[in-house]
């Protein structure tokens, strides 16, 4: 199979995968674009964990969150991102994977990312070029895709 790169871009709220990475090209290059569902911490903190008795008399206090909703709401579009690129793999779409994402981001993809897909990176850069404009984004990703890093 031929070698063909893609590229993950990828903010806490949208990633753009750039499919058919060519050395030189910064022309329009196929897309697929997510945008993760917009709640703010006031939506998220709104579904209180409720309230729980004490185990010894009939006193009641606040329960606290398990965790951090807002490191949730990410780590779960990182994992919608993640079951996209491996369905794509596993159908032979791509063969490497360039990935630029902030370095929060980049961390969260690197423990959700399935081993196969580990090993199609060549890039991984903990940079978020989500503002860059569409040429841009393209000309930077090329270049450090063919400059490996």
């Amino acid at each position: 199979m031929k070698d063909v790169v893609w590229a993950l871009v990828m903010s806490s709220t949208q990633a753009r995968i750039i499919k058919g990475i060519a050395k030189g090209a910064t022309d329009e290059m196929p897309e697929l674009a997510l945008h993760a569902e917009h709640k703010d911490l006031r939506e998220i903190m709104a579904d209180k964990p409720g309230r729980s008795f004490a185990s010894v008399g009939s006193a009641r206090s606040a329960m606290e969150y398990a965790s951090d909703p807002v490191k949730d709401a990410k780590r779960a579009f990182v994992d919608e991102a993640v079951i996209l690129l491996h369905q794509h793999f596993v159908k032979h779409d791509f063969t490497h994977l360039a990935i630029f994402a902030g370095p929060e981001m980049l961390g969260l993809l690197r423990d959700g990312l399935p081993p196969d897909l580990q090993h199609a990176i060549i890039v991984d850069m903990p940079k978020n070029l989500l503002h860059e404009t569409p040429h841009d984004l393209r000309r930077i990703v090329t270049d450090h895709v063919f400059t490996k890093g």
